[in-house]
């Protein structure tokens, strides 16, 4: 069966995100809608020494009091967040299998300032799809449609307050011996534990 599914551009997006990407045979991205926050829009979360960690993009807060359309929202570079996200993710996960593998594609992610928040998540997104070996075509929306039909509307998963839970099947983390397994961190704790085996892990995994 032919699936179109309906996402939202995120910032190194939830592992859940990426099942139902490798999931679809095209995929379309929410270009149209306003900015919320507390999402996978401008957050992830990774496997630290200490557990679950959170990485922020800070964002330049509109002026008005009217909503901001995600593609106007501006990064606010006043501080080297590039830097301390770059820093984090080294930390957690030098000694990880793969990291020296995909090191190369992600680092120049986090070496020179971005401007809007979605453009960068849009060339996140590209490299993670390269690294996976995932081709599916992908397009964007041009209206914001609030109950599209003929599509699955998998826009929910950019949300981290109303996530569900998945019963993700574990995989070996670098600080699992602490906490245990989390499960839908950061797609790069993924790429990074598990490496090219990550396609298939995506592809045998369920989020409905």
């Amino acid at each position: 069966m032919n699936t179109t599914t309906l996402l939202h551009p995120s910032y190194l997006g939830p592992i859940a995100q990426y099942i139902a990407i490798v999931k679809s045979n095209t995929i379309v991205f929410e270009n149209e809608d306003n900015y919320q926050k507390q999402s996978y829009r401008n957050r992830t979360y990774i496997y630290g020494a200490n557990g679950k960690l959170l990485l922020t993009i800070p964002i330049k807060h509109s002026q008005t009091k009217e909503k901001q359309l995600y593609k106007n929202v501006r990064i606010e570079n006043d501080f080297k967040w590039q830097l301390l996200h770059w820093k984090s993710l080294e930390s957690a996960y030098r000694t990880s299998p793969f990291f020296e593998y995909y090191e190369d594609e992600f680092a120049p992610l986090f070496e020179k300032p971005k401007e809007f928040l979605m453009d960068f998540n849009y060339e996140c997104m590209s490299i993670v799809l390269d690294s996976l070996q995932v081709d599916a075509p992908t397009s964007k929306t041009n209206i914001y449609d609030k109950k599209p039909t003929n599509i699955l509307d998998s826009r929910h998963l950019i949300n981290v307050k109303k996530e569900r839970k998945y019963n993700l099947d574990p995989y070996i983390q670098v600080f699992q011996d602490k906490k245990g397994f989390i499960s839908n961190l950061s797609i790069l704790d993924l790429l990074f534990n598990e490496g090219p085996n990550a396609l298939t892990y995506l592809e045998n995994q369920s989020i409905l």
